[in-house]
């Protein structure tokens, strides 16, 4: 389960961050967070409410 969690996340650091697979197993939970955090405070958005959650699960569903 674990394990899935962190392929996803190593997949979306690539898209967002163009971070290469090495770079992110070399990381820290810490580095992951700040530039994930840095992306969405330059994206002046509002957090994520139930509709656009779901919306999003739609168009991108994780194969369950």
């Amino acid at each position: 389960m674990i394990g899935d969690v962190a392929l996803r996340l190593a997949g979306l650091m690539a898209r967002l961050a163009g971070w290469a697979p090495d770079m992110f197993w070399a990381s820290t939970p810490t580095d992951v967070a700040a530039v994930l955090a840095a992306w969405a405070d330059d994206a002046g958005t509002a957090p994520v409410d139930r509709g656009a959650l779901a919306a999003m699960m739609e168009v991108f569903p994780d194969g369950r």
